[in-house]
């Protein structure tokens, strides 16, 4: 990842200022405000704002005035039965806004999710930057035999720095051709006086789905909560993956108490149909059930077993 001198110093300004409040906040969070957190090559996720703490689902959940004199483990508990028994609003009552900074085609897959207040760069305005993805080697995979969203085994040798080459060549060539359309330098003057060039908005279409694109958005925990149950799992795409990774770093640090929850009954749990759990009722009672007699589907059974640690 690359910021520039001015971005630098206009990170280093923000988190020179300081605001006196009465509201609560998070020395954790505080220390990464503002800051960029490298993701992919040239991404990043910075904590923009936030709004709440974890006693603040506490505070919510019980309607009371102000923090209480509860012990921090009583507040944890609470916050763990709220989790397990799948309690939204008290969640909703802390708020957080990022700045991202992503690849397009990632950008249209988490625009998926419809829970947030969002502002992207705007090409038809502005001039985008220079800066593609290209994958790592070892993300260069080809596609997966039994999963139409996933990947197989990863591209070796000649074929492998043959896509590479594809892949930096197309999108270097279209931001050349898009910059030509355009008729203008990063700073809007013109690159030749005799053209008039295309509209911004026009120009922006031939650019490849690896330009990089950003944009602010605003969230509240429970729905931050539902976008990473599905972003930080394991079978998530790598490159939104990661994402969701570096956010739930800085959720650790924003409400620790949620986010132990979250991980302990979400994201490292898992759900049982009830045709499952009355499978492993018997198989706990002692009877030998396979999966014709559990009567689930070879993919559920699969499931099931995976869950439970067993060779389908």
């Amino acid at each position: 990842m690359s910021l520039t001198d001015a971005q630098l110093a206009e990170i280093a300004a923000q988190r020179e200022s300081r605001t006196e409040t009465l509201r609560p906040t998070v020395p954790a969070l505080e220390a990464m405000l503002y800051q960029a957190i490298p993701v992919l090559d040239h991404g990043f996720v910075r904590v923009i704002d936030y709004m709440g703490d974890d006693s603040a689902i506490v505070q919510a959940a019980r309607v009371s005035y102000g923090r209480g004199t509860r012990r921090v483990s009583e507040d944890a508990g609470l916050i763990r039965y709220l989790m397990r028994h799948w309690h939204s609003t008290p969640f909703e009552m802390c708020e957080i806004k990022y700045h991202v900074k992503l690849p397009i085609f990632v950008a249209r897959q988490w625009i998926r999710h419809r829970t947030a207040n969002v502002n992207e760069y705007s090409a038809r305005y502005s001039i985008l930057d220079r800066e593609f993805y290209i994958p790592a080697p070892e993300q260069l995979a080809a596609q997966s035999a039994s999963n139409r969203q996933g990947r197989g085994d990863v591209l070796q040798g000649d074929e492998a720095t043959h896509v590479l080459n594809l892949l930096r060549q197309d999108a270097m060539q279209t931001y050349d051709h898009y910059a030509e359309m355009l008729n203008e330098t990063e700073a809007g003057e013109a690159r030749d006086p005799a053209r008039q060039g295309l509209a911004r908005e026009l120009a922006r279409m031939n650019l490849t789905l690896n330009t990089y694109t950003q944009w602010y958005w605003k969230t509240d925990l429970h729905n931050l909560f539902h976008f990473l149950r599905l972003r930080a799992d394991a079978h998530a795409q790598y490159e939104i993956r990661v994402y969701a990774d570096a956010m739930l770093d800085t959720v650790a640090a924003w409400v620790p108490a949620a986010c132990q929850a979250f991980k302990d009954y979400r994201l490292g749990a898992v759900t049982l149909s009830a045709q499952m759990l009355s499978t492993v009722k018997r198989m706990i009672a002692g009877e030998v059930v396979d999966q014709k007699a559990s009567g689930l589907s070879k993919r559920e059974w699969d499931e099931m077993m995976g869950a439970l640690g067993k060779a389908p």
